[in-house]
């Protein structure tokens, strides 16, 4: 049988179920068949939407980069972004993938005037009264290792704050951080805009 699931994961927590050292997994959050794992992955220090699955399909689906599914992140970065850092981030900008230079694809960005409504995080980013921070809202049709953090520190705005908003329609809007959601197949796939072949 085929498993559909979506979970806001957490800061600070592992994209795998198997232990590793006393670093919070995904075993914490997500009571699953023993068959489903995470479709790609967020980093221990970014939060937000991953998708979870024993349909291989899917996998390959939302990771082959001529697919080109949007995701779109929450970051919110150190000081007060600049329109020029927000035009390059849209152009694209040289970052290091795998020891190599590599110019991430157009993006869509923008800055959010008002902080956008999420889970409170623990433990939270360190407040530094004399150094403003911003929110961008960021879509991407690629995944490279750490792209996101990459991006922004090219641009002079390092990530303080990072958290994975949506792929496609289905997003996290409303959700508490560890919450875990299924979906039937046709739910999921209709959210993220995918035709089975």
């Amino acid at each position: 049988m085929l498993y559909y699931f979506a979970l806001y994961k957490p800061y600070q927590v592992l994209s795998q179920f198997s232990a590793e050292g006393n670093k919070k997994t995904l075993k914490n959050f997500a009571d699953v068949p023993a068959d489903v794992y995470p479709v790609g992955r967020l980093d221990y220090d970014s939060e937000g939407l991953l998708i979870l699955t024993n349909d291989s399909s899917l996998n390959a689906a939302l990771l082959l980069p001529q697919r080109a599914h949007e995701r779109t992140y929450l970051v919110q970065v150190e000081g007060l972004v600049t329109p020029n850092a927000l035009a390059a981030l849209a152009s694209g900008v040289v970052i290091n993938v795998d020891g190599k230079k590599y110019k991430t694809l157009p993006s869509k960005v923008g800055q959010l005037e008002i902080q956008p409504q999420l889970p409170e995080r623990h433990p939270p980013i360190r407040f530094r009264k004399n150094i403003p921070t911003s929110w961008i809202r960021l879509t991407l049709k690629e995944g490279k290792n750490r792209q996101v953090r990459k991006m922004t520190a090219a641009v002079g705005f390092p990530t303080l704050r990072l958290v994975r908003h949506s792929i496609g329609q289905l997003n996290i809007e409303g959700w508490a951080s560890g919450e875990l959601r299924q979906f039937t197949r046709n739910e999921l796939f209709a959210l993220i805009h995918y035709l089975a072949d």
